[in-house]
């Protein structure tokens, strides 16, 4: 019987070696496995190489595992943002490698290495120090660069349901990075909100295939979730977003 489940985030998490390339999903904190970072973390392993859209957000997540000095590279797009402080500081400091790739090319990368594809052309970069010493060649009068595959030991991914196949669906946005990411590693970890029967996904919302997945654990709903709203935030007021709620049920 396929029973891909686990009972704890450690032992979903167990056996990632020191010198892993670990792809985590997520654009900030939609989609980030939060808890599987944190038993990442509690696990030991370090001389980590992440590959992640973002580099880090606050003091949780990613950035605990960048604060940990558990990272000595990342692959991202978008490393910089207001409230990346740790991932500056180390970066300041020389204690991190920075592999800067323009989103689409780290997205495409990703997929090509879940693809079996072997590289690709792009315009993307061209001109600019990302692409130095990269071949170039001209097709149809334009100028691209090729830009190989990105693959990992070991990918954690964040879905909403799953069956104990490792059929995966994600909620909205939250979606983002984990199919390709899914498809691109030798181990896939996955964490849900909830492990449901076999037949009770619908096939045709399933988006991750279960032969793409090594292992998930159950979580529940995430604690920055309410009724799967997001709650972890602020409005375009700068209200957090619970306040925000409580004033339009006022008026």
């Amino acid at each position: 019987m396929i029973d891909k489940t686990v009972s704890s985030v450690a032992e979903a998490v167990s056996g990632i070696s020191d010198g892993s390339t670990v792809m985590i999903g997520g654009f900030g904190r939609a989609g980030q496995p939060v808890e599987l970072i944190d038993a990442l973390i509690d696990s030991g392993a370090t001389d980590l190489t992440i590959v992640n859209n973002n580099a880090g957000n606050g003091d949780v997540g990613l950035a605990a595992l960048l604060a940990a000095r558990r990272v000595r590279k990342i692959v991202c797009s978008f490393p910089r943002q207001s409230d990346s402080w740790v991932f500056d500081a180390l970066y300041r400091e020389g204690a991190i490698e920075l592999e800067l790739v323009p989103q689409g090319n780290l997205a495409e990368r990703i997929r090509a290495a879940g693809a079996g594809i072997g590289g690709f052309y792009t315009p993307t970069g061209v001109g600019t120090t990302l692409t130095e010493n990269k071949e170039h060649r001209e097709i149809d009068g334009r100028t691209y660069v090729l830009e190989y595959p990105i693959k990992a030991d070991v990918a954690l991914v964040s879905a909403f349901k799953a069956d104990r196949w490792g059929n995966l669906v994600y909620r909205e946005t939250a979606r983002n990075f984990g199919p390709i990411m899914a498809a691109a590693a030798t181990t896939t970890i996955v964490q849900v909100d909830e492990v449901v029967d076999l037949g009770d996904l619908d096939p045709e919302s399933i988006v991750t295939p279960g032969i793409y997945v090594d292992r998930v654990v159950a979580l529940g709903e995430r604690r920055w979730l309410n009724d799967g709203a997001f709650i972890g935030g602020v409005d375009l007021a700068g209200q957090p977003l619970e306040r925000a709620a409580e004033t339009e049920d006022a008026q």
